[in-house]
């Protein structure tokens, strides 16, 4: 491992859950699809477990937990909910408190940021550039079929390679336990947010660099930190 410069190059968001909250159009599009099958409604607590591997876990989940074991309508299911998540993504999505102040921060100190998300690579887009802005990220990055899903860390690899930056001058920010396994085996220093969808002990099982409770703590990581050199 070459040595590091001492200082963070570039912080990659997971989304759903760490730069916005999505729960709401999730569950909208899913109970949509779910009632196609007479099951259902799944409330919002409860689809905050569900969710974080992508749709087509989320589907398999959510029509087991309603009794569909064999999950019989599983391939019909994937269609239905996509066709509904196309219309319905950006459903009462809004960013978390104090993710504007600390994102323009990043940027206004040459901070490269990207999103890496395991929500489907169209709907990823969709949501960052509605909320933030065409071309504010540095990159943005959904599923998609040539690359391995989260926790994999493929994807925040390559993340980090686009961008020209090391993985250890990176920081992994997410908000549940394939987040921590996502960043830790890309060799990024995880930090794990307490605002999203999982809870703290959840995160820590995972012993991520730092938890944090809210976004202005990244400015003063990003201030406070000095990377050692290997």
């Amino acid at each position: 491992n070459k040595g590091c410069m001492k200082m963070y190059k570039c912080c990659i968001f997971d989304l759903d859950g760490t730069l916005i909250n999505s729960i709401k159009a999730i569950a909208y599009s899913c109970n949509l699809t779910l009632k196609k099958y007479n099951l259902g409604p799944i409330d919002e607590d409860t689809y905050k477990i569900l969710i974080g591997d992508g749709y087509k876990k989320l589907i398999e989940r959510a029509l087991i937990h309603c009794g569909d074991t064999n999950l019989e309508n599983y391939e019909d299911a994937l269609i239905t909910y996509m066709e509904y998540f196309k219309i319905h993504c950006m459903h009462e999505v809004k960013p978390y408190d104090g993710i504007y102040d600390m994102l323009n921060f990043l940027k206004d100190n040459d901070i490269k940021i990207a999103v890496l998300s395991n929500k489907p690579h169209a709907q990823t887009v969709e949501n960052v550039d509605k909320i933030f802005g065409c071309g504010y990220f540095d990159r943005i990055a959904g599923e998609k079929s040539n690359i391995k899903r989260k926790p994999d860390p493929e994807g925040a690899i390559i993340t980090a390679n686009d961008l020209d930056v090391n993985p250890c001058e990176c920081l992994y920010i997410g908000d549940t336990n394939t987040d921590m396994k996502t960043g830790i085996r890309a060799g990024m220093d995880s930090v794990g947010v307490t605002w999203g969808y999982r809870d703290r002990k959840e995160l820590e099982d995972f012993n991520p660099k730092y938890v944090i409770d809210h976004p202005s703590e990244i400015v003063d990581i990003i201030k406070s930190t000095v990377l050692v050199s290997n």
